[in-house]
């Protein structure tokens, strides 16, 4: 890898992307043998340092680092001495003097975990900062739509959601426009973020427009914990104006695949139909999440060697 570390997308290239993805491939065959546990990360010390509430991306990390012999150290904001007053900076400056390699960092706050790479030793991994990046979450996408397509140049990925509060919408259109795809970016023209028409990508209130001919679709979920204000007149209006059913399925592709990163709000953003239909994978990315977050942590670990998992 040519970063350090990996605080988001943006300026990460096809060929650093398709780096983690082969590895992730790698380290999913792992996932599906008898014995799951490899000692690549032995004598590697990581700390989950999670300032926001998180389930999925907080377990997926513990499981990778514990897959890959890793020491793991967590940490909740909920029970910390920042309850007590003490800053960001002194958190991470004393969980560092423990001699912690690795941090994988959550915050509210957009730039946190850029903040913390400047200020500490430690390879930083941001696991999602504010409505900023969500990096991982990102790869885990493009990993579960390279293992269908094999490639993206060209192909027609729309996303739809709460664009203005969505980090991992900001994290897949940062790659999938280095690898090529064609990105549509779908949601109520209150959800937009502040100049979304300079990204370089379709932008469109129209669902049916947006779902036209579409090879995959991304469906985020509403932040309503984010959202400070009525960006919506109601959840039922925003079902019927922009949720994914099976009649609006109908309009993509004749083999289309249907994603969200969870947790889902069905009947809202997505019908239970479409979600448990035989085009959604949204299962498979929880798992390909393990394996991307396997591979970042192998790729950006300090001092590793060369290493084949599927020798092991």
């Amino acid at each position: 890898m040519k970063h350090k570390h990996l605080l988001g997308l943006e300026n990460y290239s096809q060929d650093e992307i398709l780096n983690i993805i082969e590895h992730a491939a790698r380290f999913r065959k792992v996932l599906q043998r008898d014995v799951k546990k490899l000692p690549t990360l032995r004598g590697i010390t990581i700390a989950n340092l999670f300032f926001e509430p998180s389930t999925r991306t907080r377990i997926s990390f513990e499981l990778a680092e514990k897959r890959l012999s890793a020491d793991t150290v967590n940490f909740s904001a909920s029970s910390s001495s920042i309850l007590k007053g003490e800053s960001l900076r002194d958190t991470v400056e004393n969980i560092e003097a423990m001699k912690v390699d690795m941090a994988v960092i959550r915050h509210s706050s957009p730039g946190a975990p850029h903040y913390i790479a400047r200020t500490c030793n430690s390879v930083v991994i941001n696991a999602g900062d504010g409505a900023h990046e969500h990096p991982t979450q990102a790869l885990l996408d493009l990993y579960t739509i390279h293992e269908k397509f094999g490639s993206f140049r060209g192909l027609k990925i729309t996303l739809v959601g709460d664009a203005l509060h969505s980090r991992v919408i900001r994290s897949n259109v940062f790659a999938l426009k280095t690898l090529g795809a064609k990105i549509t970016l779908c949601c109520p023209e209150t959800l937009m973020p502040l100049g979304v028409r300079n990204w370089g990508i379709k932008v469109t209130n129209d669902i049916e427009e947006a779902l036209q001919g579409a090879n995959v679709v991304n469906v985020m979920r509403l932040q309503l914990e984010r959202q400070k204000s009525g960006y919506l007149p109601s959840l039922r209006e925003y079902a019927l104006v922009w949720g994914i059913n099976k009649e609006r399925v109908a309009l993509m592709d004749s083999d289309p695949l249907i994603m969200h990163p969870g947790p889902m709000n069905k009947g809202v953003e997505i019908t239970q139909e479409v979600a448990y239909s035989d085009q959604a994978v949204i299962l498979d990315q929880v798992t390909n999440g393990v394996a991307i977050r396997m591979a970042v942590l192998y790729l950006l670990a300090p001092g590793r060697g060369e290493y084949n998992p599927e020798n092991q």
